[in-house]
């Protein structure tokens, strides 16, 4: 037997030299793979995420822009009438028609006086010789804020009127309800492709804000036409001619609202010191007619101006049927944002495989309504109420050497409770400056459709994604949806 041969194969056989260069091959490739594993499963991760944050980001940015287009023509309204109240108030002041009266009042007055004067009681005698010592300076007063106001008057009032002529607040509250959607569809897209980046070979992150109900597609574009997303009617058009009544009842109410403070800031000194002339009196007469109405400047801007008619909340809450608010809150006042991305691309493709052909596809729902008054602590002390703080705070002191009275003593302590912020509206119209977005659960009953639909908005190739087969109704995707 040839042991020649044998030796060679048995030495190679017991050598271990090298052995840990193999191992460390496969031990490579085994952290390679597991490598490849975790960075596809991070950057899935990272991509479900920041998706998800675009949807959740464009129904929100989507819903501030219709409370704010809600805000706005709640403050156009008020607005509207405060320019007819000032109006009426600078025709007063350039007419003028309380100061030919001004001079027989303090006549009367003055010929009272004199009768005082000769009255054997010292006190009549004083009031006399008082009453002829304020006439004069009565008529000076009012003759000044007479000058003044007519003046005022022939700076701003053909401005105003002009406001009025042009119908430029209902033209600009128009304006609005046709700008908003759009700029809501383009706060969506913006805040969806801000989180997009890097985009990691995906292209733009696209995000859409679509209205619900049986009206599915998405705010703004042509889509306005046939019903608009800010639920808002102009009275002067003539499918919803049946709510003008309504609006110019508004718009005159809230008009009086506003001669009553303008006049009372402007008369206060005539109601608290100038009395005898009765200046204060007339002024209001003339302004808003509540006494005498055939000579009301306020009746008459209104009539002047009959068609500045404020803005309405598209279906007002007499309209609304019993037992289906939570259904209009879903039609009128809820929006649903989507977000779209493409498939993310595998790392190391030939070892992980992403079985999932479509694009991703994420959703949130936003909601735009009135809030509820804040609660905040209330402070009863004897003879006021205080709102705010925190209990037992003191109540303020009057400082040393005020001469201000102490309150008498009582047996009855302070005390603190919880009650809502005063002052507040929480009116659903378009008086109310308070409207605001909120995130709410994804519960409509629309999302299954919404998501069956491509992103049709100007400026996004909606062939560049490729929509997932929805076709689980919302029950069942509310059972798997985490949002």
């Amino acid at each position: 037997m040839n042991t020649r041969w044998i030796s060679p194969a048995w030495r190679l056989h017991r050598d271990e030299q090298g052995v840990i260069s193999i191992l460390t091959v496969f031990a490579v490739l085994m952290l390679t793979a597991l490598l490849g594993m975790v960075m596809n499963v991070a950057r899935q991760i990272d991509g479900k995420i920041r998706l998800q944050n675009a949807a959740d980001a464009a129904a929100y940015s989507g819903g501030v822009m219709v409370a704010r287009a809600l805000n706005v023509l709640a403050f156009s309204n008020h607005l509207l009438s405060e320019v007819m109240a000032l109006t009426a108030l600078m025709r007063e002041g350039r007419d003028q028609h309380s100061d030919q009266y001004v001079p027989q009042i303090l006549s009367a007055w003055e010929t009272a006086a004199r009768i005082f004067q000769k009255s054997p009681f010292p006190k009549f005698q004083r009031l006399g010789r008082a009453i002829l010592q304020q006439t004069p300076l009565e008529q000076e007063l009012a003759d000044a804020f007479s000058a003044w106001a007519k003046a005022t008057s022939e700076l701003i009032l053909p401005t105003l009127e002009m406001i009025l002529e042009q119908e430029m607040i209902p033209e600009f509250e128009r304006a609005v309800v046709r700008a908003y959607p759009d700029m809501a569809q383009q706060a969506a897209l913006e805040a969806a492709l801000a989180n997009g980046r890097p985009d990691h070979g995906r292209g733009d992150l696209c995000g859409v804000i679509w209205r619900t109900g049986s009206h599915v597609m998405p705010v703004g574009g042509a889509g306005e036409s046939f019903r608009s997303t800010i639920p808002a009617v102009d009275p002067t058009d003539p499918s919803h001619a049946d709510r003008q009544t309504e609006a110019r009842n508004q718009r005159d109410r809230l008009a009086s609202q506003y001669v009553a403070r303008w006049n009372n800031e402007v008369l206060q000194f005539f109601d608290r010191r100038a009395r005898m002339c009765q200046y204060a009196v007339l002024w209001r007469n003339f302004v808003d007619g509540q006494q005498f109405p055939p000579c009301g400047q306020l009746k008459q801007v209104l009539t002047d101006y009959d068609r500045n008619l404020p803005h309405l909340i598209r279906t007002p809450r007499r309209a609304i049927p019993e037992g289906t608010i939570n259904q209009h809150l879903d039609d009128e006042f809820t929006w649903v944002g989507v977000a779209y991305w493409n498939k993310l691309a595998d790392f190391a493709p030939r070892i992980f495989y992403n079985p999932m052909p479509a694009s991703s596809v994420a959703f949130a729902q936003v909601r735009v309504f009135v809030p509820h008054r804040r609660l905040v602590w209330r402070h009863h002390v004897p003879g006021a109420e205080q709102f705010g703080g925190m209990p037992g705070n003191f109540p303020p002191l009057p400082p040393p050497g005020s001469g201000d009275t102490p309150p008498p003593a009582t047996t009855a302590s302070e005390s603190w409770d919880v009650g809502r912020q005063p002052g507040v509206s929480e009116r659903w119209d378009l008086l109310n400056q308070n409207w605001v977005a909120q995130l709410v659960p994804a519960t409509n009953a629309w999302i299954p459709l919404i998501l069956q639909q491509p992103p049709q908005v100007p400026g996004v190739d909606a062939r560049r994604y490729r929509l997932p087969n929805v076709t689980l109704p919302m029950d069942q995707i509310l059972k798997i949806s985490t949002h």
